[in-house]
């Protein structure tokens, strides 16, 4: 088992330490390990206690939210009288506009509460953003790197593909000409059997280290009809539009496939990133409206707004909950991710562990589990260019009509190499190593910092509107009724002096006027 150390470029940070590092309980309230085995059941109700702990969470604000409504609704109640007296006295002492007061007071402190709640809650919101912002980022840079192995995967599996099917139309195509060619002079009937061998070796060689072979048809086949084509060397094709590979054995076993996870994940992630977006939408708009109704002393904008809190709090704290599970199974990977892939048979089925290894790790001290088979293939080819180097010098003078299936044989390998070194080229670990490495960073450094964001704003949220809901109700219950408004009017009404007197006394205040 690869341990982190050996890993190049990468580090668990400090976020995916502490977060491994919690305590897991199952539903015996037993310890279990920490280690990421998302298919086991076991490991699956950690996640969910854990989960659960927003749960209770919610208990707790309904029951903060009951207790301020009962207190709302039962205390005050037998104090509405001694509230009516102590306002006509108010009034009185007053010029007959607005409380003043204990009722005054009180509008002041239930009214600042709640601005302070709302005041949080945009705090949250701003988080909020922020978070999803980077886990959004996080995921682009784990899909391009899963896009980007993915084409390396296709890259190889055409290359062989491609030097594949080149020596099978050599074989039965100018080859076997030749030797019928050839059938009166024996030295070079050997040497064209000879390079008949050499590329049937070359064949079983590479169609033994293929790593993705999928149902891709070159259109070449083995038509033997088809004398004298060659192989065009491999156009790449950029990550985006690369084939997605679904291997059936090599490095990636099935039903494991980059091309797959990076599309399903970028689908996914469309997905969560706009529900994340609405979410805090419905936030911000719930938080203005507030602020609108507190400022205009709308009572029904406020009973609007409450009803829309109670569906926010609900939602902060169950994305609170789903964000916990997911920051701490994503700990638990990050904090060993080559321990899962090397032992889940979900990526190593049909597939050596040395593979496997020397792809995750890319130690320079470690050979590559190719490299005989590859010196192998490259000594036959060498060894076929030799023969066909021989064949050319002495028996084109003696059999002028296997000059045309000659240079056909020699187009031929001059494209395998070309693609052979091209292979070599993709079948070291630096390239697939890389890929490996951003996709770590992506996930478990900016995914990770973007979720912890996000349940902060969860966390953050939850408490702004469980605060809100406490306080709502108090707002608007001391707002002036309709009758109230309508018995003001009607008393500014009955003194038609009162306004005159104000502006007279106004207009002498002004020495300038």
């Amino acid at each position: 088992m690869a341990t982190m150390t050996t890993v190049p470029s990468y580090n668990p940070s400090l976020w995916v330490r502490i977060c491994h590092a919690l305590p897991r309980l199952d539903f015996s309230m037993q310890m279990r390990d920490n280690v990421f085995v998302p298919v086991s059941w076991e490991y699956q109700q950690t996640l969910l206690v854990l989960s659960s702990l927003s749960a209770i969470a919610l208990v707790i604000s309904l029951l903060v939210v009951l207790s301020f409504l009962i207190h709302y609704c039962c205390c005050h109640r037998g104090d509405r009288n001694e509230g009516s007296e102590e306002e006509e006295e108010d009034e009185d002492g007053s010029t007959g506009h607005g409380y003043s007061g204990k009722k005054g007071r009180g509008i002041c402190c239930v009214t600042w509460v709640a601005v302070a709640a709302v005041t949080l809650c945009c705090v949250a919101i701003g988080i909020g953003f922020y978070g999803n912002s980077e886990a959004n980022d996080g995921m682009y840079q784990l899909t391009s790197s899963l896009l980007t192995a993915n084409y390396t995967l296709a890259s190889i599996d055409l290359l062989i593909s491609d030097t594949i099917t080149g020596l099978q139309l050599s074989i039965s195509g100018p080859l076997a000409s030749m030797e019928e060619l050839f059938t009166g002079s024996k030295p070079f009937l050997v040497s064209t059997r000879n390079c008949r061998r050499l590329s049937e070796n070359v064949i079983n060689l590479l169609s033994s280290i293929s790593l993705a072979r999928s149902s891709i048809d070159t259109g070449l086949g083995n038509d033997s009809g088809i004398s004298g084509a060659s192989i065009t060397p491999l156009t790449p094709v950029p990550p985006s539009v690369a084939p997605t590979v679904v291997p059936n054995s090599g490095l990636m076993a099935s039903p494991f496939s980059p091309g797959w996870a990076a599309n399903t994940l970028m689908v996914n992630e469309d997905y969560r990133w706009l529900s994340y977006v609405l979410l805090l939408l419905l936030d911000l708009i719930v938080c203005l409206f507030i602020l609108l109704g507190l400022a205009k002393q709308a009572r029904w904008l406020l009973i609007l707004m409450t009803v829309l809190a109670w569906l926010a709090l609900f939602l902060s704290w169950g994305s609170l909950g789903l964000e916990t599970a997911t920051v701490v199974a994503l700990s638990d990977f990050c904090s060993d991710p080559n321990a899962f892939v090397l032992n889940s048979t979900h990526f190593n089925s049909g597939t050596s562990s040395d593979v496997l290894d020397y792809y995750l790790t890319c130690n320079r001290r470690m050979n590559s589990p190719f490299q005989q088979l590859l010196t192998q293939s490259q000594r036959a080819l060498s060894n076929i260019h030799t023969h066909l180097s021989s064949l050319d010098r002495n028996a084109l003078t003696q059999f002028p009509k296997a000059e045309k299936s000659l240079r056909d044989v020699q187009q031929i390998l001059n494209s395998t190499e070309g693609n052979f070194h091209q292979l070599v080229a993709l079948l070291n670990c630096r390239g697939l190593n890389k890929d490996y490495i951003d996709s770590l960073k992506g996930l478990c450094y900016d995914g990770m910092e973007g979720l912890l964001y996000l349940s902060l704003y969860s966390f953050l949220s939850a408490l702004a509107f469980t605060a809100i809901l406490c306080s709502l109700p108090g707002a608007w219950r001391s707002f002036p009724s309709e009758s109230e408004e309508y018995e003001d009017s009607d008393s500014e009404s009955e003194d038609p002096f009162t306004s005159h007197q104000d502006s007279k006394r106004f207009l002498q205040w002004q020495p300038w006027l």
